[in-house]
């Protein structure tokens, strides 16, 4: 492979992941939220109970590994400066982007440099529970390390862990039925 063809490739991999995390984004906040709204008045209304994006992080990560920082960052960037608007400059908002965008991928190595590597291969079955335990992991990491740096509290971070995790399953669900009615639309 050529210089040329891995940018190429780079260039056409961010593009489709970043739209991807932006219209997950949108649909979570444009549609999703309204609605967790009319029927959790009190809850939060930052935090989605059904955070799809955190599926797009996961799943760009256990697809691209290192790649998915890259790729990952156009789409989280724009996320951010949609809420804060100039806001997304302020050092808490770069470090809580720096953290979305590389724990997913970091996540995913050091789990390959503990024994257990989820990365796709040919030939290789996912193990989709495994990929849903590492995405509770990321969770839990960029919760906690975004939490921290824009100082929420205790319930805020119980908030992100449930939508995170009903966002990557939600999203994996649809993309297994997706991906099952085209293999069977194939036969």
């Amino acid at each position: 492979m050529t210089s040329d063809t891995g940018d190429s490739d780079l260039i056409k991999e961010t593009v489709i992941i970043s739209i991807a995390y932006v219209l997950a984004f949108a649909v979570t906040f444009k549609l999703l939220l309204p609605v967790q709204n009319i029927f959790f008045p009190k809850f939060p209304s930052y935090a989605s109970l059904l955070f799809l994006p955190h599926g797009v992080r996961v799943l760009a990560a256990w697809l691209l590994g290192w790649r998915s920082v890259i790729a990952l960052f156009p789409g989280v960037f724009f996320s951010f400066w949609y809420v804060a608007g100039m806001g997304v400059f302020e050092p808490s908002r770069l470090f809580a982007i720096s953290v979305a965008v590389f724990i997913p991928a970091a996540t995913f190595h050091t789990m390959r440099r503990l024994g257990v590597d989820l990365f796709p291969a040919a030939g290789k079955t996912p193990c989709w529970h495994c990929i849903v335990l590492t995405s509770i992991t990321i969770s839990a990491l960029t919760a906690s390390m975004t939490n921290i740096a824009i100082t929420r509290t205790l319930n805020d971070l119980f908030a992100y862990l449930i939508g995170d995790f009903f966002g990557m399953f939600f999203l994996m669900t649809i993309l297994m039925f997706f991906f099952r009615s085209l293999r069977q639309s194939e036969e």
